[in-house]
């Protein structure tokens, strides 16, 4: 029995808030109803209450749903102020958490984004949604699990680095080989270790994907 199924049902509905603000993607009821660990029923009513509090004035997100999946989204109402922060971001430096999550994905990539926020131990929405208007990294369907979606660099990446392929990065093999020591527990299911602290930082110009254009 997973952590979630053993959770008493008045805190069902936290999990289920909590498992659709990390997975940040469209999720489908059969997932949610495997990992929570209830019948299709209990999911509607909880869906049905968390929708209910989402709604009231003095909340930012609202939940967006269809027959086979639903996610957390924003308020439209709050569009332009999010709209305001996604350009300053993109205007500024990147951050050293930006770098961090640039250079898991660097060199741990193709990378869902539950593994890159397990090895981060952080929510990655807004960096990776950042990265990508840079034209720093792409996501693309999962072909073992179309409904997940992987995150890798860009071919604009790799040129303003300098290198040719990812096995060109700095000390690439080294890491590769200390990767290796974990493959028994990502073969368990368990993520791999993250890339070292002293793994040199992909360090790319402010705004490549304008560059390109």
């Amino acid at each position: 029995m997973s952590d979630l199924e053993a959770q008493k049902p008045q805190d069902r509905l936290a999990a289920l808030e909590a498992l659709l603000f990390v997975h940040g993607e469209p999720l489908t009821l059969n997932k949610i109803m495997a990992v929570l660990g209830v019948e299709k029923e209990e999911l509607d009513a909880l869906l049905a209450r968390l929708k209910e509090e989402l709604l009231r004035g003095d909340r930012g997100l609202q939940l967006i749903s269809d027959r086979e999946k639903v996610q957390l989204a924003t308020k439209p109402e709050f569009n332009p102020i999010l709209e305001s922060f996604v350009k300053e971001e993109i205007s500024e430096d990147l951050t050293p958490a930006s770098l961090e999550a640039l250079s898991i994905i660097a060199y741990l990539g193709p990378i869902s984004k539950a593994k890159l926020e397990y090895l981060r131990g952080v929510n990655s929405s807004v960096i990776l949604r950042t990265l990508t208007i840079r034209g720093l990294i792409e996501r693309f369907a999962d072909p073992e699990h179309p409904a997940t979606f992987l995150y890798r660099p860009t071919f604009d990446l790799m040129k303003h680095l300098g290198v040719q392929e990812k096995g060109n990065l700095p000390d690439y093999e080294k890491f590769q080989e200390l990767l290796k020591v974990f493959e028994p527990q990502s073969q368990e299911g368990q993520p791999q270790a993250p890339v070292p602290a002293s793994a040199p930082v992909p360090m790319p110009p402010e705004r490549p994907a304008e560059e390109a254009q």
